[in-house]
């Protein structure tokens, strides 16, 4: 699936509007100054507005990407591209990639 890379700086959110911020980009590959994430990489959710039990399922926590690049690696792990798919944590509802550098893309 090809796409742009996503970096540390690249806008991601549950299905919400909750801000995801990656755990631990890979610091050994940069793209526009930035390190890229990989599949592995976890994210953890900020601000997601769903309502807590009892009303709901709670708030997403944490989103995991279970898609990326199948023709370029970043110390040997797929890099993660913006049509990457996640999954949140306790939600289950989908993680998206609304922004990321435009520069450099993946297959």
């Amino acid at each position: 699936m090809p796409g742009f890379i996503v970096h540390m700086g690249a806008t991601v959110q549950c299905t919400h509007g909750g801000q995801a911020t990656p755990t631990s980009p890979n610091p050994r590959v940069l793209v526009t100054g930035q390190p890229v994430t990989t599949v592995p990489t976890q994210y953890v959710v900020a601000a997601c507005p769903n309502p807590p039990p009892n009303a709901s399922n709670g708030p997403c926590l944490t989103a995991q990407f279970t898609s990326g690049a199948t023709r370029v690696l970043a110390s040997g792990i797929p890099v993660l591209v913006m049509s990457s798919q996640a999954t949140c944590a306790p939600t289950g509802v989908p993680a998206t990639v609304m922004m990321t550098q435009t520069r450099v893309n993946a297959q």
